[in-house]
């Protein structure tokens, strides 16, 4: 019995005994499901070709959950990232939205009430067993709406093959950094250190710089600190200390996009760049040894890495809630959130599963990413926002380090737009 209706039923019994009545679950039932339901679920694509597409993944779990639940059927619909935003947005406008979705934001349909928040979906055990670091990023006004799906960290990676050629040992602080990639550009190496500040993911790139520096996005109590004073000096010592020197190569970090960068350091012309799970394992393939390490600060290793989550939502639309639920529950089962971490070298969001890939060794390669999972710091996905603020940083920021730029104007310009677009929700 749904929990919902369970309650309710314990309520009018209560109510019943007392009143000497016979007991109905009339207008109880509202929003609870009955009869065959199918259910459209939209994701995202994290494969890079048919052979590993994700809609295999959600293929399969649709059938075991089908199985075990012969009245809910489960239409999956898989899109590509630089899609499946777009194709949420529009079917919600059109007033033909998913009851599922799995995509990188939520917090506009939360406040529009338009999701359900996980306590009116999932089971007790299911929702205490996330990842707090994560839930507390899927909040809105105190409502875990946005779900974590997948998650993983950054770290610095860095070519063991050419440290070693130059003599050099691991960065631990941006000064290391500095003489290290000195270093590697006398030795011929492309680019030294690869700073992807281009449109792609430039706001990632950014925060983690932000975070080695002392600073964030955010202040302690949520607000836009994007221009504060330690950003700017972040960004000035990237600007004088390593794009000045000549020291990230030769593309100009606001024309280098991440995908670039990272093709590079798999084919051995980067010495160093911040990296994730899925890079690691395309770079060994391609035989470069990856060395990894916490990223450096000022003073010494940064205490919190940059964490990033996609997010699971169910839609209140078409009144499935029940059968949201309970395909929800299932699909956070171990088994199924470890094997979509498996296949693409992400971190599971389960404390349950975390621990699983803790202790199992084919996840040895993994583990520096996990430790570093609970103590990250997420983009603030909670402000609606937000997204305004990512396009401004992405669209801003690699300006800030060019020859005659000046990282305080720019970290000024963008954090006048996000808290004008943080007053106009």
């Amino acid at each position: 019995m749904d929990r919902a209706v369970q309650r309710c039923f314990v309520g009018l019994t209560a109510v019943v005994a007392a009143l000497g009545m016979t007991a109905t679950l009339s207008g109880c039932g509202a929003d609870t499901g009955g009869g065959d339901v199918t259910l459209r679920l939209v994701a995202a694509d994290y494969g890079t070709g048919a052979e590993n597409s994700s809609e295999k993944y959600w293929d399969d779990v649709a059938g075991k959950f089908e199985k075990q639940n012969p009245d809910i059927k489960v239409d999956v619909s898989v899109y590509s990232w630089k899609d499946v935003d777009r194709e949420v947005a529009e079917m919600v406008k059109a007033g033909k939205a998913p009851d599922i979705a799995q995509i990188g934001a939520y917090a506009d349909y939360a406040k529009a009430d338009k999701l359900y928040a996980a306590n009116e979906m999932l089971a007790i055990r299911t929702g205490a067993n996330f990842m707090p670091s994560l839930t507390d990023a899927g909040e809105v006004d105190g409502n875990l709406y946005g779900l974590p799906f997948v998650a993983s960290t950054r770290l610095l990676f860095y070519n063991k093959g050419l440290f070693a050629q130059a003599g050099l040992g691991a960065p631990q602080t941006w000064d290391d950094i500095q003489r290290d990639a000195t270093t590697l550009k006398k030795h011929g190496v492309t680019y030294p250190f690869a700073l992807p500040l281009g449109q792609e993911e430039s706001q990632a790139e950014t925060l983690m710089w932000m975070l080695s520096g002392g600073g964030g996005y955010t202040d302690d109590v949520g607000n836009y600190a994007i221009d504060s004073q330690a950003n700017i000096a972040t960004f000035q010592w990237l600007k004088n200390d390593l794009v000045g020197k000549g020291l990230t190569g030769p593309v100009a970090p606001g024309k280098l996009d991440r995908a670039k960068a990272f093709d590079a350091f798999t084919k051995g012309e980067v010495g160093m760049l911040n990296g994730h799970p899925t890079l690691m394992q395309e770079a060994e393939k391609k035989g470069v040894e990856v060395g990894m390490v916490p990223l450096p600060g000022v003073d010494g290793p940064t205490e919190g890495s940059m964490g990033v989550a996609d997010w699971m939502m169910g839609f209140k639309q078409n009144g499935h809630r029940a059968e949201i639920g309970k395909f929800l529950d299932f699909a956070y089962q171990d088994a199924n959130v470890l094997a979509f971490a498996d296949q693409y070298d992400l971190l599971p969001v389960t404390m349950s599963a975390s621990a699983v890939m803790e202790t199992d060794g084919k996840h040895k390669s993994l583990r520096p990413f996990l430790s570093a999972l609970p103590n990250s710091q997420l983009y603030p996905f909670g402000k609606t926002s937000w997204a305004q603020a990512s396009e401004m940083i992405k669209k801003n920021i690699g300006s800030a380090v060019e020859p005659g730029g000046s990282p305080e104007n720019v970290l000024v310009g963008v954090a006048a737009r996000a808290r004008q677009a943080e007053s106009a929700e």
